[in-house]
């Protein structure tokens, strides 16, 4: 009582007044470790109350936690956490869903598929693309309950607050701001009362110049020889994102016809594998490596830049690492004590995710640096597009809305925990793996973005191949086995049309085939009846049999230039937003990634003893320990203290 008395009487909880106050900060750390051990004291549960959810302790994110999970641990001890009543779920509009999807599942959608006026209303053109969602599981009456869903969620409001710089990353504290990376350069979008775009454009300026001298040859490797070749390292968000840009670009006339002669290579995994393969057949001489690490502290991408700056000092000589490396880092002392010219750094901000960070120098400087800065500068026109179409568009006319709502729809009420990214373009074979990582790790959550546990799913498994390979892979499950709704993403125009005199069809043409017939097969399926019409044997009918009413998503696009690309990402980007802002959750930390990572980092100790020192291995359990002792004997050849040794092949 004394403690809380001293705290209300000291004026540090004003809801007005932010604690800066270090002592203060100390003295509720403090406070929090008293109470953990007393959870049965009424009056701090009143206080915690108060602390939490009248004051401006959100400034704190860690008190503000700790705060919070001590009072889910002594107000519910059966797992229900407190302000459960503030979920989603608990909306009229939420159970109303729940209840309707008993009337979507008397319904096929054979039957829906029939009504031709509803089809006309689930078809959406923007910008030249078309969006069909009439094979979806519903309804024009299921849309409005969406819309009501939304209004309950408070949609409109959470997308205003990403636009306007709010911190609605609540965890880290941080605002969501990977749409100003590609506003035009004479928009507004604030962040802590300043317009954060000029800031955005003096980096791209930046890129845009230093790109130019390093094709152009003016900047120029150690011996003199021009740079053609570039290998960035990053990891997650800092390689999937540019790596699907680049796979994407590579076929497209304009950008191929910009990286004539050059190489661009994108180094990720710590397995050394992964460095052999990328410096194979590569020069130090002509090689620019970029190096991307906002704290330059990563573990896997620091160790392999260190193992490229070795490839080049043995080459070329220490002095050689300014000419022949960059960094996108916002860590000018740690760029600097590595070897790199500080002047050579490109930053971006806090307020740019790894997995949306494509846009900033992650993407935007090796991009550059492969087509040119005005083919990547399209891209960022596209996905700036998109960007003001989710901004302002009704939701009923508003694509990434629309599509987000659709999949909470398919997860929690429907209940199915995958997505297929089925693109018919060999040029987006790198898309599904990088909305692999956008989706899973931004909506993989089990707590809502207030530390409360969800009572139901969020997120899904996502996975994918560009048709008609998925099809000879895994169609026969979506087909016959689990339903997974699909998204299949066509194209108008081929990147590389081929025609073959004689022909029926151009080969465009043969794999569009598909990718109209596709989504209708899992709508319609094969019944029993057309089986037997078609004299199928008796025997062979179960096995033909397909069930149908499988949902999916069609969206066609014009063409697939710099400007389209940057559009389809900003497309999943927002829906994969719009699904947590509906289900109430952080879509912008992602926690779950740390723990293995400190696993990881006792082990990389215990490996340097043993191997070092010859020091046993302690501290872990004994599945674990046993691993570790056979992996140590069968790899008894490694010195303690070997020489260096770079990959060949």
């Amino acid at each position: 009582q004394l403690l809380v008395k001293v705290s209300f009487s000291s004026g540090s909880i004003s809801p007005h007044r932010r604690p800066s106050n270090p002592f203060r900060i100390l003295f509720y750390h403090f406070l929090l470790s008293y109470l953990q051990k007393r959870p049965s004291i009424s009056k701090s549960i009143i206080f915690l109350l108060f602390f939490v959810t009248e004051t401006r302790w959100r400034e704190h994110p860690t008190i503000f936690h700790r705060s919070r999970n001590l009072l889910n641990k002594i107000y519910q001890p059966n797992n229900f956490q407190m302000a459960s009543s503030s979920l989603i779920c608990h909306s009229e509009h939420w159970k109303d869903l729940k209840a309707h999807v008993d009337d979507i599942n008397k319904t096929h959608l054979r039957e829906l598929m029939s009504d031709t006026e509803r089809c006309k209303s689930m078809m959406l053109e923007f910008d030249g693309m078309l969006l069909d969602y009439s094979r979806q599981r519903a309804t024009l009456e299921t849309m409005d309950k969406l819309f009501n869903l939304a209004e309950a969620a408070h949609l409109k409001e959470k997308i205003n607050k990403m636009f306007n710089g709010e911190r609605i990353n609540t965890t880290e504290n941080r605002p969501v701001l990977h749409v100003a990376l590609r506003a035009p350069r004479n928009a507004v979008i604030p962040c802590d009362g300043k317009n954060v775009v000029p800031e955005v454009w003096q980096v791209l300026d930046k890129i845009h110049k230093f790109s130019e001298r390093v094709r152009s040859g003016s900047w120029v490797g150690a011996t003199g020889k021009p740079l053609k070749n570039v290998i960035s390292i990053g990891i997650g968000g800092s390689y999937l994102g540019p790596l699907f840009v680049h796979t994407a670009l590579q076929t497209e006339p304009e950008a191929m016809q910009c990286a004539r002669g050059r190489q661009l290579h994108f180094l990720a995994n710590v397995d050394p594998i992964d460095v052999a393969r990328n410096i194979t057949g590569l020069s130090p001489e002509t090689t620019l490596v970029v190096v991307v690490s906002k704290t330059f502290t990563t573990a896997e991408t620091m160790l392999n830049a260190r193992t490229l700056r070795e490839w080049i000092s043995i080459a070329l000589g220490p002095e050689a690492v300014a000419k022949h490396m960059v960094a996108v880092s916002t860590n000018l002392k740690l760029v600097e004590e590595f070897g790199i010219d500080p002047n050579n750094a490109f930053p971006f901000w806090d307020w740019v995710g790894g997995r949306i960070s494509v846009c900033s120098a992650v993407g935007v400087l090796p991009l550059s640096l492969q087509y040119g800065f005005p083919v990547v500068e399209k891209f960022l026109q596209g996905a700036s597009s998109i960007d003001q179409h989710f901004h302002s568009a009704p939701f009923d006319q508003n694509i990434p809305v629309l599509l987000g709502l659709l999949s909470v729809w398919n997860v929690s009420f429907h209940g199915y925990p995958a997505r297929a990214i089925l693109p018919y373009s060999q040029a987006l074979e790198k898309l599904a793996p990088h909305i692999q990582q956008l989706s899973m790790e931004s909506n993989g959550k089990r707590v809502s973005i207030d530390g409360v546990v969800l009572p139901y799913e969020t997120g899904e498994i996502d996975f994918g191949e560009p048709g008609t390979n998925g099809q000879h892979s895994f169609y026969q499950l979506i087909h016959q086995g689990q339903v997974v709704p699909c998204d299949f993403i066509g194209v108008v125009k081929s990147q590389q049309p081929v025609y073959r005199k004689g022909e029926p069809v151009s080969n465009h043409d043969e794999l569009m085939s598909n990718f109209f017939a596709q989504p209708d097969a899992l709508a319609y399926g094969k019944t029993p009846e057309e089986l037997q019409k078609e004299n199928v044997p008796p025997h062979l009918i179960p096995h033909k049999t397909f069930p149908g009413n499988r949902p999916s998503f069609s969206l066609l696009l014009p063409a697939l230039g710099a400007y389209n690309i940057g559009q389809l990402l900003a497309i999943y980007e927002h829906r994969i937003a719009v699904q947590g802002f509906v289900w109430g959750i952080n879509s912008f930390d992602q926690w779950g990634v740390e723990l293995g990572k400190s696993l990881a980092s006792r082990v990389r100790n215990q490996l340097h003893a043993s191997r070092k020192k010859g020091e046993p291995i302690v501290g872990f359990n004994f599945s674990t320990t046993t691993m570790l002792k056979k992996y140590l004997e069968a790899s008894a050849d490694v010195p303690p203290d070997p020489p260096t040794l770079l990959p060949h092949m």
